[in-house]
């Protein structure tokens, strides 16, 4: 079921990840179980288990067992950008579905979920509402904030409202605000957050295990995924877009993070 807000789809055969680039795909396993390779990751999904994707996430070769049972809900990221929380848990949650995509959930939650995303699969069916996309919208916030709630009781760590923490917030924001487009490295961020290189790579570090060039990357890598998927962008344009010296220089940049040219991941991306 598709309207202009929402696409739902029960098999991952039913929807094609590659002609919505642009949306949030969350999964919320049912029965059965499931796996899919991110990034030099394999994830193995069984029921009780929502995953969320995030687009530009290089995602391929899902497998389903005979008795897979999915509830699949796709939405643009500007929606998903409407249902954000106001305060910094929004960024450190979003944070974390980089590093690890798959929400465990208890048996509450789970039912929780399955609820929600059912009522709003019927409720999408409702095109004759007066309201409803707003309808739709709200309903889908609703849920969101239901899957920031469990995340932030199943990790209650990484919220902090220490100085470091919240230089990490302003960090990840830059990111997530699309600086990377302009500047890749580390120098940059940190002359604007006013510390040192050293200082802000050793905070990234301490609060997700990885260094702040990491987390550029993965935005970097996000989006020339996104652009190679849209083939009338040629590879000239997607280098000016990021700020490549050259076409060369962003070959080298996509062979050492994918193990494959431009040319060769387009093509398996399409």
């Amino acid at each position: 079921m598709e309207s202009e807000s929402l696409i739902f789809a029960h098999t991952m055969s039913e929807y094609d990840l590659l002609s919505h680039p642009d949306n949030v795909v969350h999964i919320l396993c049912v029965d059965g179980n499931m796996g899919f390779p991110t990034q030099r990751t394999r994830y193995n999904v069984s029921r009780g288990d929502y995953v969320i994707l995030t687009p530009g996430i290089l995602v391929a070769d899902f497998m389903q067992s005979d008795d897979c049972r999915l509830i699949i809900m796709s939405f643009k990221e500007s929606i998903a950008a409407k249902c954000t929380i106001e305060n910094d848990y929004g960024i450190i949650g979003y944070l974390s579905l980089f590093q690890n995509p798959v929400i465990r959930l208890d048996e509450a939650d789970f039912r929780k979920c399955f609820v929600d995303m059912k009522r709003l699969e019927e409720r999408s069916m409702n095109s004759g509402h007066l309201f409803y996309e707003e309808m739709l919208r709200a309903m889908l916030k609703a849920h969101i904030l239901d899957l920031y709630d469990i995340h932030a009781r199943n990790n209650t760590g990484i919220i902090s409202n220490t100085h470091p923490a919240a230089l990490m917030r302003k960090f990840i924001s830059m990111l997530v605000e699309g600086d990377y487009k302009k500047d890749r490295t580390v120098g940059y961020y940190a002359s604007e957050l006013c510390v040192t290189p050293h200082y802000l790579s050793e905070i990234s570090t301490m609060f997700s295990k990885r260094t702040a060039t990491y987390w550029i990357d993965r935005f970097v890598i996000k989006e020339i995924t996104q652009l190679l998927i849209q083939k009338d962008i040629s590879f000239t344009e997607i280098a000016d877009r990021l700020r490549f010296s050259s076409v060369s220089y962003l070959t080298r940049y996509v062979n050492k993070h994918f193990g494959a040219t431009p040319s060769e991941l387009r093509k398996s991306l399409n």
